[in-house]
């Protein structure tokens, strides 16, 4: 099967011919009957609403044995977590917190996955943001949504790494799923309007004098993209499958909860028109995760099948920015004291 890498952009133009196929025509594939997950420990990010709750219920129709709930509210997380335990009785469930705005935070939860786990089979990096106001994140410097959109789910996944690894052991490689969305296929990041080598393509988002809210939005997705590529390449599938979910327009997700009054009727109207519902959104997670195998490995997943990055990550120029948004994000996290080792161990 090839892979999104060798796939090449695609070229129709995603208004309106990709929203149109992604949205209307691509049906989501039945999960295998034989899928049984009883003996497996799962992780989902923003597990307490919306698509990650959702997501929960799926893996837990699949008889998962463990599950944690990775919020930032323990008190949101537990309300969500008690109505699951009133279901799935036979299975393990768990709230861990993490906040993606704290590298502290995510250190901690990073650390506390190493000890505790003998094994982690399955993490689905869900949690997301949007927001229409300019602001940074007082311990970071760095702009919310590149904060949480990249940043800190970049530094979660590298500390996933050793507990998703150690089933690899057993013949069964750990998987890890990060969820983007289709907007990062029209994203044109801050960085394209910088010039020269040294300007660095994540300090270019925390400038308040170029924000725009739904071009930081896309574009701190479309980072996403860049570090699953070379992720990939730096960790083999024996170890850990890592692949990227592309998401369609789905209802009820409240990612754009703080639009303006004016638009939300707007918004309202368009998602009953063309939105996916919260189970086949979520679908999306679980075939990535638990269907799809290793040829799924380095790949961007997009309608239950693997599809082209965004065409930004094509040809020399986009190879450049590839190792270049890397060696920014390894210096960053390098600084917080996470060793490059954990790539290679």
């Amino acid at each position: 099967m090839t892979s999104s890498k060798d796939m090449g952009p695609l070229t129709d133009p995603f208004f309106p011919t990709i929203f149109r196929q992604n949205q209307f025509k691509a049906k989501a594939p039945p999960v295998p009957s034989s899928m049984n997950l009883k003996d497996q420990v799962a992780v989902v990010t923003g597990a307490n609403v919306g698509l990650g709750l959702e997501c929960c219920r799926q893996l837990l129709d699949l008889k998962l044995g463990h599950l944690i709930l990775a919020v930032r509210s323990i008190e949101k997380g537990e309300a969500a977590a008690n109505g699951l335990r009133k279901k799935y009785t036979k299975s393990h469930i768990e709230i861990w917190k993490v906040d993606l705005e704290s590298y502290d935070s995510v250190q901690a939860f990073g650390r506390r996955a190493d000890k505790e786990l003998t094994r982690l089979d399955i993490a689905i990096l869900n949690a997301g943001l949007m927001t229409f106001k300019f602001g940074l994140v007082k311990s970071t410097g760095h702009e919310h949504m590149l904060q949480v959109n990249y940043l800190s789910t970049a530094l979660l996944s590298l500390l996933l790494l050793p507990a998703l690894r150690k089933g690899a052991k057993e013949g069964r490689p750990g998987r890890l799923t990060i969820i983007n969305a289709g907007l990062s296929h029209v994203a044109k990041p801050p960085f394209l309007n910088t010039t020269g080598e040294t300007k660095s393509m994540l300090a270019s988002f925390d400038d308040e004098k170029a924000f725009s809210a739904g071009e930081w939005y896309n574009s701190s997705k479309v980072l996403m993209h860049f570090f699953v590529w070379k992720l990939s390449e730096l960790v083999p599938a024996v170890e850990v499958v890592v692949n990227l979910v592309v998401l369609g327009y789905i209802k009820g997700t409240g990612l754009a909860r703080e639009v303006s009054i004016m638009l939300k009727p707007l918004m309202k109207g368009f998602e009953a028109l063309t939105a996916r519902s919260l189970y086949d959104g979520a679908s999306t997670y679980v075939h990535a995760a638990v269907v799809e195998g290793k040829e799924s490995h380095g790949c961007c997943l997009m309608s239950w099948k693997i599809s082209p990055y965004a065409a930004l990550l094509y040809g020399t120029d986009g190879h450049k920015m590839i190792e270049k948004l890397w060696r920014e994000t390894m210096d960053e996290v390098g600084a917080l004291g996470v060793e490059k080792k954990l790539l290679y161990e």
